[in-house]
């Protein structure tokens, strides 16, 4: 390890202009763009960043979805020695003010108008901040923005630096081969579900540890694409725009979350990064489709048992090509980190012949750790360690990590990153065990363990994972701590729970007297009953109720890389809880 991601920046701009670097939609339409043009974006922000004062080490801020100008924002920071701190776009404005108070950017870059009204709430108490920048604000500009500090739309922003250093200039050029392995890059904000976020500090050395490790484990090369959706606010969003940059592949922009089956079906990418979540949603979606379908039913039923090459056959025909198509067709493998991934919905989709291969990692290990790849894989576990990964577990299955990969510490947090750190190993928090392979597993978070007042302890991972893999349910979340029985908040995947409903011409007004049905009531209860055949008494779900509405993230229920909070859906169903006992 030699060079840093900005080296491998400068000598993009030498690529082929027959290779595509960025696809994104204007207008309806994709446009592209060459590796050229993309790096003189990225220089281009990186002087007017420079004209602006911003220095080696001076923070910038980014608060904004996943999109073209984000990529050039982060490599033209990246590119000056600066340091990127970036901030999930639905974050509300007081978590936004509690990160840019922690960091102290000097700039801070939003996406558009709701996220400029975010800054107007919070601008007189971010005293750092001196100057921000719009990615998109639309027709009505900037002018009216209420701000203590200048407010530029992103097209005169980028003429800041040409005003300053002219089109010839050598400046950038020179900064970014200034930049070393032991340079900050980004400071990268825990989701924060258990408490307040703490920013993991992550230099050119984790990144470049990751990037390099992650290209020997999966057989990816320029000549790949990828449809990017995760948050670049996410470790693993990063990772993928990092490794983007090394290799040399095409990275296509989704609109959104939403239209992201519409994206894939037109940009046909060959490799995807991504989050349980989204597959446990295409697996319930298409159970639905399943559901009102007689012939496509039998069939998925009978793969159920011990399928003969007829039944194969036919599922191919009527269910698995169509999905493999819905997913654009050429999908040779995806990637999926940032939750558990359900054993059982692997299973599924590598009978549809599409590889989901689990990784594990954390913001502070700069993302994966631990991946399963194409040559060597195993259901229901997360891999093997990458190669400068050194793992041990500890006496009660904590796994701990060795690694250039892990984070330099927590920033303006001494104490919080001696306690991370244990005889030089980084505690993860997560329990853990290996298999006969030699491929990790993850039993469940350390301070997620339930202990019920008999004493026994309970992973409700394992439970919510469980249940969710009935497309019935959309989230499930359990409880019991210091009590005398399990219990669990469901709520339901209200799709499919209307599809079924009007097959069976149950009567309902709305999605809210329908959970309340007694038939749907009893569907849930039977699920329940299923799931506890395989579980021990003391873990078995006692009691349950159905939530009137699924979590979201924009009621703060959810992180933006769709993990529940549990600490906010506790305190929001507190009383929902203590009726359960």
């Amino acid at each position: 390890m030699t060079t840093t991601i900005v080296q491998h920046l400068l000598s993009s701009a030498d690529r082929p202009n027959t290779w595509t670097a960025l696809r994104f939609k204007r207008h309806r339409d994709w446009l592209p763009l060459t590796w050229s043009d993309y790096y003189k974006s990225c220089e281009a922000v990186g002087l007017s960043l420079a004209s602006l004062g911003i220095q080696k080490g001076d923070r910038v801020a980014v608060l904004a979805n996943t999109r073209f100008e984000w990529a050039a924002m982060d490599f033209g920071i990246l590119g000056i020695g600066a340091v990127t701190v970036p901030i999930y776009q639905s974050n509300k404005p007081e978590e936004v003010e509690w990160i840019l108070k922690h960091a102290e950017p000097r700039v801070l870059v939003v996406e558009d108008q709701s996220q400029l009204r975010k800054w107007e709430v919070i601008a007189k108490r971010c005293k750092s901040v001196e100057h921000v920048v719009c990615m998109d604000p639309g027709r009505e500009g900037v002018d009216g923005v209420s701000s203590p500090c200048p407010v530029s739309g992103w097209e005169h922003f980028l003429g800041f630096g040409l005003n300053k250093f002219g089109a010839s200039s050598s400046y950038f050029k020179d900064q970014a081969k200034a930049v070393g392995l032991n340079d900050l890059a980004s400071i990268v904000y825990t989701s924060g579900t258990t408490g307040e976020p703490k920013g993991a500090m992550l230099t050119h050395t984790q990144i470049m540890s990751e990037v390099e490790d992650v290209c020997r484990a999966f057989p990816i090369s320029p000549m790949d694409s990828t449809l990017c959706f995760l948050p670049f606010a996410h470790v693993m969003g990063r990772i993928e725009l990092w490794l983007h940059m090394y290799l040399g592949f095409t990275m296509s922009f989704a609109e959104s979350i939403d239209r992201l089956r519409t994206n894939l079906a037109e940009v046909k990418p060959t490799v995807m990064m991504g989050v349980p979540r989204i597959f446990e949603k295409i697996y319930a979606g298409l159970l639905a489709q399943i559901e009102g379908h007689p012939i496509r039913k039998q069939v998925f039923t009978l793969l159920s048992g011990r399928p003969s090459l007829l039944p194969r056959l036919a599922a191919d025909v009527l269910i698995y090509r169509k999905l493999r198509e819905g997913l654009g067709g050429n999908l040779r493998f995806v990637v999926s980190g940032g939750a558990p991934l359900e054993k059982k919905l692997a299973d599924f989709f590598s009978q549809a012949g599409l590889l989901l291969l689990e990784g594990y990692g954390l913001t502070e290990t700069t993302a994966a750790i631990c991946v399963n790849t194409p040559g060597a894989f195993e259901f229901g576990t997360v891999g093997k360690p990458l190669p400068d990964v050194e793992i041990k577990l500890a006496e009660d299955g904590e796994i701990l990590v060795k690694s250039k990969k892990v984070m330099t510490g927590y920033f303006k947090d001494d104490a919080a990153t001696a306690s991370a750190f244990k005889d030089g190993y980084f505690c993860t928090g997560d329990i853990g065990q290996f298999s006969e392979r030699g491929h990790l597993r993850i039993t469940d978070r350390k301070k997620d363990l339930i202990k019920t007042s008999g004493g026994k302890y309970v992973a409700p991972q394992k439970l919510e994972g469980l249940l969710k893999l009935n497309p019935l349910i959309s989230h499930a979340l359990i409880h019991g701590d210091r009590r005398k029985y399990i219990v669990a908040l469901i709520t339901l995947n209200e799709g499919y729970v209307k599809t079924m409903a009007k097959e069976k011409n149950w009567p309902f007004r709305d999605f809210k007297s329908l959970i309340q049905h007694t038939d749907v009531k009893e569907l849930v209860r039977k699920e329940i009953a299923q799931v506890n055949k395989n579980l021990s008494s003391f873990e078995t779900i006692k009691n349950f109720a159905i939530l009137p509405d699924d979590f979201s993230v924009e009621r703060g229920e959810l992180t933006p890389s769709l993990k529940v909070k549990r600490r906010v859906v506790d305190e929001r169903y507190k009383t929902v809880i203590e009726e359960l006992y």
